[in-house]
């Protein structure tokens, strides 16, 4: 009987201790109280291989200034604006290409930050639109006997008299992959190459346009390509 007795107490006892392990496993997990914020905010900066271009090809000069707006956790509206001015040496013409140009567009962020790291890793796109003025700065006319057989080539003196043409334009989209790096804080070092498709090029009377700037070289595709390095600092307005 003893034994009946504390047999039924020890079930008891085991019993209570269960529904008190159960209880506790129902509540809930207390969750982590810190929340890590990146800063929204307008980002300024510039492309550094514009300056570092011009100091080693004395045919170039141009500078650009970037910048984006953070919209949303990984959309960015995006632009950029410079001025260049280029020499292009071909066979027979020397050409001038100088103006300003714009790029308006949008960057999306597919890099998982940890924590409160602020890095991209992005595609984007721009609209790009260039006013400039190209000058054809010299030429070597070409004038043959026009026989398909054994055509005789007249040599010919250069003609070093300019002629230039203003208010040209140039319209393009552009395709662009690039990264981001917060080295310090709010301070970002980057790059990005971009794949350009002409939408419309003018082109100086009698001379096709070979230079655009913010296309760069006009391939006869009426395609380019571009890169450019960046260092930029974040003015954050608020932190999320």
């Amino acid at each position: 009987m003893r034994t009946l007795t504390f047999s039924i107490k020890v079930f008891i006892f085991l019993f209570a201790v269960n529904l008190q392990a159960q209880k506790a496993s129902k509540k809930e997990t207390p969750k982590d109280s810190v929340v890590y914020k990146t800063g929204y905010g307008l980002r300024l900066g510039i492309d550094l291989s514009k300056p570092g271009l011009s100091f080693i090809d004395k045919s170039y000069t141009g500078f650009e200034i970037v910048g984006d707006y953070r919209v949303s956790k990984n959309w960015y509206v995006a632009a950029e604006i410079g001025h260049e001015e280029e020499i292009t040496f071909e066979d027979f013409t020397t050409s001038t290409s100088k103006g300003n140009y714009i790029r308006l567009g949008a960057n999306l962020n597919t890099y998982n930050n940890w924590l409160d790291m602020n890095n991209e890793v992005y595609v984007g796109g721009r609209y790009g639109l260039a006013i400039f003025e190209h000058t054809l700065n010299e030429f070597t006319p070409n004038i043959s006997t026009g026989s398909t057989d054994t055509p005789i080539i007249f040599p010919n003196q250069p003609i070093t008299t300019p002629v230039s043409e203003s208010g040209l334009t140039a319209h393009w989209f552009e395709f662009q992959i690039g990264i981001k790096v917060e080295t310090f804080k709010n301070l970002f070092v980057g790059f990005h190459g971009s794949y350009k498709i002409g939408l419309s090029i003018d082109d100086q009377k009698n001379f096709k346009t070979l230079y655009a700037p913010g296309f760069n070289r006009v391939f006869e595709s009426n395609t380019g390509f571009g890169f450019n390095y960046t260092i930029s600092y974040l003015i954050p307005f608020v932190n999320k």
